[in-house]
Formats: structure tokens, sequence, C-alpha cells
């Protein structure tokens, strides 16, 4: 990846959204396939103090969103946070970035198939085995390689059905299950310890992810000084309370049973059950495997143009860089993303995945952060037509967002750091191979 181009040769981006515009998009790219699992982990790992959790991720995801929505308004031509940490802190921050991004995609993609292949086995018990889910996977994500080489946008035709398929029964799932939470199911001994609150944070965060997506677009937002803090604030709540409405009642229904190993894999189905019989638990899985299918589409026709990117800039090798004769595609990238997404989803558990996934973008965070704090020192896009957004309480907001991620990542395992250590030590040799081909 290239330095990113100055924002001065850039042409003016037209500010057309509005600030509900902008809540929706933060919160429909937020809500994925983690809320259908996770309140079975947040259960096991810290019992009916779950939500302390939700509220502390909620507010970690509000501070960083603050910070990338700054920086994207300073830099708003290059649409990604590498882009933003490369104009404040240099081309080798910014490709790292790029390179932390692209693996916490593709470790998501893993897990989310993992979640795919989960439901589907729960809906049909003869794929829940080990050998028919391994075909399974290899069969659909094979499948959705074959579709994007080809040329289909089919990411772009789901999207739209899976972003209803997973609000709606979340919402029907918080309705119908209201009446039938049994309080002592609730009931809080004592608060969990802050080593165990940040290791089910640290997996937690996994849920918040996506926001950064949204907020690309910040450039391009009427009244950006008021509409972005108050479409984050508006999104984010919105997400926090839908998640602990959902723990709350799956707990509410379930009690301890929540946190058993037969649970973990579809607790919402499972809390179902109890309130709309067989109906309700096919209706959720049903809703978590088009969910987690439309995510797999969007992410496979996306995800492999960094790769293709990455190989056109020389970091690569070139065969990455081949672009198909007949369909005009990045046809070598596409196959290899799909087989590496494969390789994982087969190999890998969910948790396993996601915490790793966290560790690679919680540094992006991180960076965006600190990025933020030299850009306004810069002063980049100060002197621009449209005035960037500028967050408030932005001397404190950026160290208090670096420092609960930092707090956050602390809790990440040794095999989560070596992972991501050796993505990055392998990166900064291609960096430096590919600069010294250039002089």
């Amino acid at each position: 990846m290239t330095s990113p181009v100055p924002a001065t040769t850039e042409p003016a981006l037209r500010r057309v959204i509005g600030m509900r515009g902008l809540a929706a998009a933060i919160f429909n790219i937020t809500i994925g396939a983690a809320i259908f699992v996770l309140p079975a982990h947040m259960a096991a790992g810290l019992g009916a103090a779950a939500p302390l959790a939700y509220l502390v991720c909620a507010v970690a995801t509000a501070l960083v969103a603050l910070c990338i929505a700054e920086a994207g308004s300073r830099v708003p031509q290059s649409g990604g946070p590498y882009a933003y940490v490369g104009t404040a802190l240099g081309p080798y921050a910014g490709f790292l970035c790029g390179v932390l991004l692209w693996l916490g995609i593709t470790l998501a993609m893993g897990a989310v198939s993992t979640v795919f292949a989960d439901a589907v086995g729960a809906l049909v018990p003869g794929l829940g085995s080990q050998l028919p889910r391994a075909v399974l996977l290899i069969v659909v994500i094979a499948s959705l390689a074959v579709v994007n080489i080809r040329g289909a946008a089919l990411g772009s035709r789901v999207s739209g059905i899976a972003t209803v398929a997973k609000i709606v029964p979340l919402i029907a799932f918080v309705a119908l299950g209201l009446s039938h939470v049994r309080a002592e199911n609730l009931a809080l001994g004592s608060f969990p310890s802050l080593s165990r609150l940040g290791e089910s944070g640290l997996l937690l965060m996994f849920a918040f992810f996506g926001m950064e997506s949204a907020l690309q677009v910040s450039g391009e937002v009427r009244d950006a000084a008021c509409a972005v803090p108050r479409a984050i604030a508006l999104a984010v709540t919105g997400v926090a309370v839908l998640y602990i409405a959902v723990q709350l009642v799956a707990q509410g229904i379930l009690g301890s049973a929540l946190a058993a190993p037969e649970t973990g894999k579809a607790p919402l189905a499972a809390a179902a059950v109890q309130f709309a019989g067989p109906t309700g638990s096919t209706l959720i899985l049903i809703a978590m495997i088009v969910s987690t299918f439309g995510f797999m589409t969007a992410t496979m026709l996306a995800t492999p143009r960094t790769l293709f990117a990455f190989a056109v800039d020389g970091y690569l090798p070139q065969s990455l860089a081949t672009v198909h004769g007949t369909h005009h595609t990045p046809h070598v990238a596409i196959a290899i993303q799909g087989a590496i997404v494969c390789a994982i989803a087969i190999t890998g558990t969910y948790v396993k995945l996601a915490i790793v996934a966290d560790v690679a973008v919680l540094l992006v965070y991180l960076a965006c952060c600190l990025a933020v704090v030299r850009l306004r020192r810069l002063d980049v896009g100060g002197g621009a037509a449209d005035k960037p957004f500028v967050m408030p309480g932005g001397r404190v907001v950026p160290w208090l967002a670096a420092a609960l991620i930092v707090a956050l990542l602390a809790r990440a395992t040794a095999q989560a750091w070596l992972l991501t250590g050796g993505v990055m030590a392998a990166a900064s040799l291609a960096f430096l191979a590919q600069r010294r081909g250039r002089v």
C-alpha cells in the first residue's frame, strides 16, 4: 500500500448523508453473527453480570468511533483506517494497518463461517458431524469464490436481505421472550473480577466491530460536527441496548443452562424453544444462516481485493495481481482468499478465531487513536473548504480510548499475539523488500 495521496489533490466530497442515515449504517454493519452465539459465552464467563461487559465494550466502541470519525473527516478521500494512520504516522504504519485489517476480516470470515456451519448442523443434524461439516464449508466457500471470480456482485444483492434477517428475529426474540424471563435467573451474586471482565470484554468486542466501515463516509456527512457524534451515540446506544436485551432474555429464560456446552452453538435457538417451540428455534437458526451467509458473501467479494492491491503494489507475489481474461476479476486473489478462509474455518473454533481477530482489529483501532492526535497537531484538513469534524473532548478521548484498548489487549492469549505478531513480522519484511526494490 503506497502512501496516501494528500487531501488537496482530491476533489471535495459532497456532504449528502444525514445523521439518521449514518446511524443506520453503523447499526446495520455492527450487528452481525456474533450476537447469535456470544450470549452463551458471556453467561459462562460472567453469569448474571454479563451486561457489564456489554457496557464496557459500548463505551470503548463509542470512544474509538469518535477518533475514527475525526480521522476520516480529515483524510476523507482514502476511505480506510490504514490511510488515516499512513497520513499521520507514515507509510509503514499505514501498511501494517492495512495488513492487520485484512487479517482481522479474514479471521472474522473464518469465525462467522463456523457459526454458519453450526447453524446448518443444528437445522440439519446429518451435517453436524466433523466430516460433513468440513464438506459443507468447502462447498459453500468454494461456491462463493467461483461466483465472485465470475464477476457476480452477489454480496450487494444479499446484504439487504441479511440485514433484515438478522435484526427482525432479534427484536422478535426480545419482545416474545420477555414475558418468559424468570427473575431468579438474573439475580446478581457478586461482581466479577476485573480480570474476568477483561477476558469476556475482549471476546465481546468482536460483536461491536464494523463501525469503522460505516464511518469511512464521515467526510460526506452533512453538518458533521453535530451529526457524527449524535449518530455514534444513537447507533452505539441502540446496539448496546439490543445486545443487553438479548442477553437478559436468553439468560432470564435459560438460567445456568445458557452456559452449558450443548447450548453454546445456538443459545438463542435453545431459548426460543422455551416460548415458541420448535418453530421459534427453527426461525432463529434460519436467521443465523442467512445473516452469516450474507456476511460471508460480502466479505468474499471485498476482502480478496486487499490481496490484489498488495500484489499490485509489490508486497505480494505478482500472480495475486493477475486479472481474469474473461471476467476481469482478481481470480487468483479470490481463490487464495477462499482457500485461507476455508482452512481457518475447518480447523478453528469460534472463540479462538474471534479473539485473534480482536487483537488485529484492536491494534488498528489503537493506531487510529494515536493517529488522530497527530492529525490534529498537523491540522490535516483544517484548511479545506469543508471543515473536518472535531470530536468533543478531543484532548482526552483518544487517550482514554487507547487506554481501554490496551486494557482489553492485555487479556489476549499468547497464541493470539504470536499469530498477529508473526503476520506483522512477515508484513514488515515485505514492506522492506518492496522499498528496497524501488531504490
